[in-house]
């Protein structure tokens, strides 16, 4: 009953997300942003590796900056969330045949996520580039800690022993709060596989219930938040494009085709490269914000100088 009702919610989101992103790209499919096939094959890497387990968000991230795709850093968090939609809700419909979760305990927390990440949209896209950039360095970075404590096997240890398939009383609600807060995160770039799963462990769950918890999650936060980024435009229509069918391919081939992956080295190599990339975002972004505040007091010292001009013409 509650898997049927998890399918029949996810193909209502993928008709309303394909509707809303194929409306505006339509309108202004005109505007060359960017390549088109480059994006798809960024799409087919980073969502054929989310399948495996190593998430999308911050890879997608890093190859944007790594190929220049992206003319501002501002439209990466948009990018992401309407990108990574359509690939993850196929991905959830690939991967979640069986729910060994209460019922109560994976609607309550996938509702959370979905408010949290409807507010964290609204938050998001208004911020500047100099901003975003300082909020994406962050999110990369701590979700460059998080995979290596996943790669470490620290984030499984903790879920060790555990046999509970669902939540009751006060650890419900800090699920429910825990999961607003991740949700609303995942707008800022900040992926929701390992902190959710990190969060489910330490509050007593079984290993089982945290895979359907969170990629039922990411499947109904991603479309929810995309609203707002496709409402004000703050992301890049032809990446979009490009890393949706690519990634909806990419999903296919690893949930279908491949079983088993050594991918040890590639994630260590990720975790790399994504430490790198975030702390230069956020080099980026604080220098940026110095150089803005220096120039707004230099710009006062003109406007000073000519008050003092004038003040002395009139005199």
């Amino acid at each position: 009953m509650i898997l049927r009702f998890i399918h029949i919610v996810l193909a209502i989101l993928l008709v309303y997300i394909f509707i809303l992103f194929g409306r505006d790209y339509l309108k202004h499919k005109k505007e060359n942003d960017g390549s088109i096939p480059k994006a798809a094959g960024i799409g087919f890497i980073t969502n054929f590796l989310d399948a495996l387990g190593i998430g999308s968000y911050a890879p997608t991230t890093m190859l944007l900056k790594l190929t220049k795709y992206m003319k501002s850093d501002k439209y990466i968090p948009g990018t992401l969330t309407v990108s990574c939609s359509i690939p993850v809700i196929v991905e959830a419909f690939l991967f979640t045949n069986t729910i060994k979760v209460e019922g109560t305990t994976l609607i309550s927390l996938v509702v959370a996520a979905a408010l949290g990440s409807f507010i964290g949209s609204k938050v998001m896209s208004k911020f500047n580039e100099k901003i975003v950039r300082i909020v994406m360095g962050v999110a990369l970075v701590l979700t460059a800690i998080l995979m290596l404590l996943s790669q470490l096997g620290i984030l499984s240890a903790l879920g060790a022993g555990n046999t509970a398939i669902g939540l009751h009383g006060l650890n419900l609600v800090i699920a429910i709060v825990g999961n607003f807060i991740l949700g609303s995160l995942m707008t800022a770039g900040v992926g929701l596989y390992a902190p959710c799963m990190a969060m489910v462990y330490m509050l007593g769950m079984s290993p089982d219930v945290a895979f359907p918890i969170m990629m039922t999650s990411c499947a109904v936060l991603m479309p929810v938040a995309a609203y707002e980024f496709i409402k004000a435009g703050n992301y890049n229509r032809h990446a979009s494009l490009g890393i949706t069918i690519g990634g909806v391919i990419g999903v296919a081939i690893a949930v279908l085709f491949v079983k088993s992956l050594d991918l040890n080295v590639l994630t260590w190599l990720i975790i790399v490269v994504v430490t790198f990339t975030g702390i230069q975002m956020l080099y980026q972004g604080i220098k940026e914000k110095s150089q803005t505040v220096e120039e707004v007091e230099k710009e006062s010292e003109k406007d000073s100088d000519k008050d003092s001009q004038a003040s002395s013409e009139t005199k």
